[in-house]
């Protein structure tokens, strides 16, 4: 649980969390520092509510004035504590990881009282590692001063919770207090890349998903690739998911967000993934701020919940080490996110 707790010497660190609702809806919620930033707001909350249908989303952003991060006992249990003056709350991770999260938001208009704005209450029971033997999708890559480190802290979750949007009287009322699952990551380190892509899938009755980060970083284009099933539990990494100068003999890939896909080939010497995302062009995006060290970077990454997600897994067999097709999934209302360089439109004017 080390990589998911505070470090304390990171130029930023970002906790996102994406709940998977009964409704079909999702609630993506990010909490993020960056303690010394020199020209943009340090600490951001970023609370979004998202339909199944994709349209009429939404999003508050804070701009907070402090996210405490506190060891509060053994095994690097630890707590966020949030403090501003339109939210509040915290996100407290016990030493079985098991994760309580009790934030408010509220709209502050001038000679008026504050008015809520939305509240959620949740308790994960449970945790899905990344993988028992290899804790997180870095690998010995976590070792390494890299500029952005990435790592996956459930799969999946089962939590109970309770959700208020007193501005969303169309909030269905299975989405206002019952039992969701939660997909929880952090990246830490000192900025984030000019240009990366993630992508997140999960059939949850099956168990079976794939996830996938990666972009621009030290002059070179790298991802991490982890596909999971009940049969199959496979992750690609650097060296062999990396190019240089566009050359690379285990991996090929191709970003088009004017049309809003991307495909990757990734290999190693015992397995090939194929993954193909899509997503409608004209509904269901969201923008989200990034950490840099002069503080976060408003609408750097653009991300839908409604992508359509193909991937196929070949195994080397035979002679000459030939491929042998050994799954095929596709999932749907999966993650997408491109950003920076990689989202044409980023970086709209600050409000």
């Amino acid at each position: 649980m080390e990589h998911f707790a505070p470090h304390p010497e990171a130029a930023f660190e970002g906790w996102y969390s994406k709940f998977d609702l009964p409704s079909g809806a999702h609630i993506a919620l990010v909490i993020c520092a960056v303690p010394n930033a020199t020209s943009l707001p340090p600490y951001m909350v970023s609370f979004t509510y998202y339909p199944a249908s994709g349209e009429q989303i939404y999003q508050r952003e804070h701009w907070v004035e402090s996210i405490e991060r506190i060891i509060t006992g053994p095994g690097c249990a630890f707590e966020l504590r949030i403090e501003g003056k339109d939210c509040t709350g915290r996100m407290a991770v016990q030493s079985d990881s098991t994760t309580a999260y009790d934030l408010q938001g509220w709209s502050i208009e001038q000679e008026e009282e504050p008015q809520e704005e939305w509240s959620l209450a949740a308790m994960t029971v449970d945790r899905t590692p990344w993988d028992v033997h290899t804790p997180t999708p870095e690998s010995w890559l976590v070792n390494l001063p890299l500029p952005l480190h990435w790592h996956v802290h459930s799969l999946s979750s089962q939590a109970a919770f309770h959700l208020g949007i007193p501005p969303l009287p169309s909030l269905p009322k299975s989405d206002r207090k019952g039992r969701a699952t939660v997909h929880q990551e952090k990246n830490w380190a000192n900025s984030f890349p000019s240009a990366h892509v993630w992508i997140q899938a999960r059939e949850h009755e099956n168990e079976t998903g794939i996830c996938l980060a990666g972009g621009r970083i030290l002059g070179t284009q790298a991802f991490i690739l982890g596909y999971r099933s009940p049969e199959l539990n496979i992750d690609i990494l650097p060296p062999f998911a990396l190019s240089m100068l566009g050359i690379s003999p285990f991996m090929s890939h191709t970003v088009d967000h004017a049309n809003r896909t991307f495909a990757i080939s990734a290999s190693n010497w015992s397995h090939k993934i194929v993954v193909r995302a899509k997503a409608p062009k004209n509904k269901g995006w969201f923008g989200l701020g990034a950490p840099f060290q002069e503080g976060h970077r408003a609408n750097f990454c653009t991300e839908s919940f409604m992508a359509e997600i193909e991937v196929q897994v070949w195994e080397k067999s035979g002679w000459l080490w030939g491929w042998r097709e050994v799954s095929r999934e596709k999932f749907v209302d999966a993650s997408l996110e491109f950003a920076g360089e990689w989202f044409e439109e980023r970086g709209v004017k600050r409000e």
